[in-house]
């Protein structure tokens, strides 16, 4: 956890993956992120495997550093809690569609009259500017919807999903970008703000920066697609014993890569030394890679190339990424013992702040057991025990 966010309080209204992705980097800068839960929890927490029925492994993997809280939302009483958590609340985040946040007493107009200076964050499946507003959406709806799955077509063809939850994480990057911008706006100005990150707009926009292509241009000149990224040949290439991307990308790059191959013709061609042709040509170029490639070993290329500063990479399986010896170096992979759950794997965060990684604190969080901290949290927000043990006793709270 880094300190970056200390003192900063996030009522965290998000489940599944999106949300709680960015929330958790919230988490990880030192945010005081409460996560708010129905009785039954945030559905992610089921999936298998796990460590029982309420810490499921991707529960664990993003919603560390957070506080968990029971609070049922369809009641007026429970709505009131939230009400009050908020007085002093920075930042409220959800992936709730508009529907559904007005029903919980959750949405901007109700919850900027409590707090005027909120930072409201939220990414539904779809703006609130077109038809669609209130359609349901999840990964899987929102990658065939813009126009992922088909770009990911395989060979014959036939859309293809991405086996990542990608539109989830890609938003959630740009929803935890919302909130950072939000909370720029509140120091600067001491007034709040309404900002949306919706899924379907925001993958677009990632796609398309680069997909546009032609169209960028009025009238059109050229087609949609960025052309090196849909060429035929562009891919992991066989070598004499297995795959290696290898991305020969500059000028200098191409003209090194084909003295490493001793073909001086080609090194010296104006396919090569030329951008614009080398752009225009760049199928060609890569069909020359696949038929050279074989004529070594990966480790043979991977030496040869980096010995020329040419740009490569192993292609690595899943199981590989946990003994890489860079990401073992870097402790991309921890191992930690918790009381509650025993010995863990965790993914720390990514980040590093003035060449340091987050610190190993003693109020570092795994993920939270479901209402762990409903007790603490109502009573930092002035609640009396009595009145904690007379909602629950009346359904609005799980302690």
């Amino acid at each position: 956890m880094f300190d970056l966010l200390k003192g900063i309080k996030v009522i965290d209204l998000t489940t599944v993956a999106l949300g709680p992705y960015a929330t958790q980097m919230l988490g990880d800068f030192g945010a005081d992120v409460i996560k708010i839960e129905s009785k039954d929890g945030d559905v992610l927490r089921s999936v298998s495997p796990g460590r029982g029925r309420e810490m499921g492994a991707g529960f664990l993997n993003f919603n560390r550093n957070k506080r968990s809280l029971v609070l049922d939302l369809k009641q007026k009483a429970g709505q009131a809690v939230l009400h009050k958590l908020v007085e002093d609340a920075d930042v409220l985040v959800h992936n709730m569609r508009d529907a559904t946040a007005l029903q919980l007493g959750a949405s901007y107009d109700e919850l900027s009259q409590i707090q005027p200076d909120l930072v409201y964050c939220c990414s539904a499946g779809f703006g609130s500017l077109g038809p669609d507003h209130n359609a349901p959406a999840y990964d899987d709806i929102i990658q065939a919807r813009c126009g992922l799955a088909a770009l990911n077509a395989d060979a014959d063809g036939v859309p293809q999903f991405v086996r990542t939850i990608i539109c989830d994480k890609v938003v959630g990057l740009h929803l935890a970008l919302a909130v950072a911008m939000g909370l720029v706006q509140k120091t600067r100005t001491g007034r709040g703000v309404f900002i949306e990150a919706p899924m379907l707009e925001t993958m677009v926009a990632f796609l398309m920066a680069e997909h546009l292509a032609g169209h960028t241009l009025i009238p059109e000149e050229g087609e949609l697609g960025y052309e090196r990224l849909m060429t035929r040949n562009r891919r992991p290439f066989q070598t004499r014993d297995g795959y290696l991307a290898i991305l020969p990308y500059t000028t200098r790059h191409w003209i090194r890569f084909f003295q490493i191959c001793q073909l001086d013709d080609w090194a010296t061609s104006e396919l090569v030394i030329d951008p614009a042709q080398r752009s225009r040509n760049i199928d060609t170029l890569y069909a020359k890679i696949a038929e050279l490639a074989p004529s070594k070993t990966t480790a043979q290329w991977v030496t040869a190339l980096q010995e020329k500063d040419i740009p490569c990479a192993p292609v690595s399986a899943l199981d590989d990424l946990l003994a890489d010896p860079h990401l073992s170096a870097a402790g991309v992979f921890r191992e930690i013992a918790d009381g509650r759950l025993g010995g863990l794997r965790e993914i720390r965060s990514p980040f590093q702040v003035n060449g340091a990684l987050a610190h190993q604190r003693a109020d570092n969080r795994v993920a939270p057991g479901l209402g762990e901290h409903t007790i603490e949290i109502l009573v930092e927000g002035g609640y009396s025990r009595e009145q904690i043990m007379s909602l629950q006793d009346k359904g609005v709270l799980r302690v």
